[in-house]
């Protein structure tokens, strides 16, 4: 296993582009979105977990102790809820299968039972941070402004100093001779190791933030955070729980879900902008965290693909559009193709649920 966590880490880039060409290239295994799709989505499912499982060992590539850097023995979270998601859509396809479109729901409702409390437990873990794509990816970004001043701080004596090579040879002959000394006297070697234990606690014995230390030091606008993440952890399960219980074509789950999702998004919209004082007083967000707002909105576009909505509207749009096109020679191929793709993961609920 060694051997292949590190061809992974030292051929990422190849490893990426052979992912990204084997999970193109599942959209055209035949009987994709027939009644008889399990072999092809076992498939895809294997790749998907494949894939996670890759991600996951470049991502916990050893560094050498760097402050803040993610912890080597903590629980793999992101893995989890990857493979989760990819075992998600075999579940929905073998439970439809073997026990009809009514009851695959119960099944579905487990999945996302099991995401939501893998997902509350790394929201508590992560000091009640955002969860960036649902808690696949680690929110371990600091504040750029800090980031920028340790950096500078870390090159500053390089950049100022014009014997630098002959700097690193003193320091390393320094090391040596040190080295040498503690090796040579035992006594010495353990004060030494004590001090730095002492002045230098390990990553793991760095206290996060409680849920009461955060609603103390953010207020309201923190409350505020906390429920609009929550929200946002739960809306897939309510979704499915009144899908379960009203049917897919009923409009009362659909407006439950984007609810929940529209007032979700309009917390972060409003802490982020709120006024005090007569003056924008914003929340700072890292960089990942504002391009998960942007992501989170975007997800809103997946309403037009869901049922009743889709059935209603976007159905016949998508018809009319491909005959319109269908007599102009590739484009009309390609534009059928497409509408084909769009209405068959359309009827699986793991394609459009964005969760």
């Amino acid at each position: 296993m060694e051997v292949y966590k590190r061809w992974v880490r030292q051929n990422k880039e190849f490893v990426h582009s052979l992912e990204s060409l084997a999970n193109g290239m599942t959209w055209l295994l035949p009987e994709r979105f027939s009644d008889s799709e399990i072999g092809p989505e076992a498939v895809t499912t294997i790749l998907g977990i494949i894939t996670a499982i890759n991600e996951h060992i470049i991502d916990t590539t050893p560094t050498q102790n760097v402050p803040g850097s993610a912890e080597p023995n903590s629980f793999p979270y992101s893995l989890c809820l990857s493979t989760i998601k990819d075992l998600e859509t075999l579940v929905e396809v073998v439970a439809q299968h073997y026990y009809g479109d009514d009851k695959k729901w119960n099944f579905l409702a487990v999945t996302e039972a099991i995401k939501v409390l893998f997902r509350l437990s790394l929201f508590r873990k992560s000091g009640y941070k955002m969860l960036l794509c649902g808690g696949e990816t680690p929110n371990d970004e600091k504040d750029s402004d800090n980031l920028t001043s340790q950096h500078q701080i870390g090159r500053l004596p390089q950049s100022r100093n014009p014997w630098n090579l002959e700097g690193k040879a003193l320091s390393a002959l320094s090391r040596f001779g040190e080295n040498a000394r503690l090796l040579s006297d035992p006594t010495r070697l353990f004060q030494v190791k004590h001090h730095h234990e002492t002045m230098q606690p390990s990553a793991s014995t760095v206290e996060r933030p409680t849920l009461l230390t955060v609603m103390s030091k953010k207020g309201l606008r923190g409350v505020l955070l906390l429920v609009g993440e929550v929200l946002f952890i739960t809306r897939p399960l309510i979704y499915v729980l009144f899908i379960r219980k009203y049917g897919i074509r009923s409009w009362t789950p659909w407006f439950i879900s984007l609810a929940i999702d529209c007032i979700g998004t309009s917390i972060f919209s409003l802490v982020t902008t709120s006024m005090a004082g007569g003056k924008k007083q914003k929340v700072k967000l890292s960089a990942s965290e504002k391009d998960e707002v942007k992501r989170r909105k975007l997800l809103l576009v997946l309403y037009l693909m869901r049922d009743p909505f889709f059935g209603k509207y976007t159905r016949q749009k998508l018809e009319s559009t491909e005959k319109v096109v269908e007599p102009i020679p590739i484009i009309g191929f390609l534009t059928a193709k497409v509408v084909e793709l769009l209405i068959g993961a359309q009827t699986r609920y793991t394609y459009m649920s964005g969760s």
